[in-house]
């Protein structure tokens, strides 16, 4: 059985909660990208989708602009997206395999009707960000993870 499909909406995601990752978008990018490998043996957390998605995930990061930079890591496949990010992941969701589960990850109302008239399901950017996660500079009295 093909693995399900996370689809991120980087920008989206990153920019959901204002700890200063917009003095550094690559960085904050790839923060998030090294938060998202856990997903991709594990999937996502119950509660976040129903029914829930069980890894392993083939999960894929959207990125735009100054973000773009951002290269892949084993676990997370980084699209860099050549004009607008929400055009890439419809792409992406657009070229999966007919029956595969895909999840897309985003708050964007106009990207989450669109993939969902493609039969992807949504999800928040809490599922794959807690609250307790940066993807901005380290908080203080924190790791550059923001989580010690």
């Amino acid at each position: 059985m093909t693995a399900a499909l996370l689809v991120v909406d980087g920008a989206n995601v990153v920019g959901s909660v204002p700890d200063g990752w917009w003095r550094d978008r690559l960085g904050a990018a790839e923060r998030l990208r090294d938060a998202l490998v856990a997903y991709a043996a594990a999937g996502l957390p119950a509660g976040t989708v129903v029914p829930p998605l069980p890894g392993p995930l083939e999960v894929v990061l959207v990125v735009e602009g100054a973000a773009r930079a951002a290269a892949s890591v084993p676990g997370v496949r980084v699209e860099a997206a050549v004009g607008s990010g929400d055009d890439r992941i419809v792409d992406v969701v657009a070229g999966r395999a007919p029956g595969r589960r895909c999840v897309v990850v985003t708050a964007d109302r106009e990207l989450r009707r669109r993939v969902g008239a493609l039969g992807a399901e949504v999800a928040g950017p809490r599922s794959v960000r807690p609250q307790d996660v940066s993807c901005g500079r380290p908080r203080p009295g924190r790791g550059a993870d923001g989580l010690s």
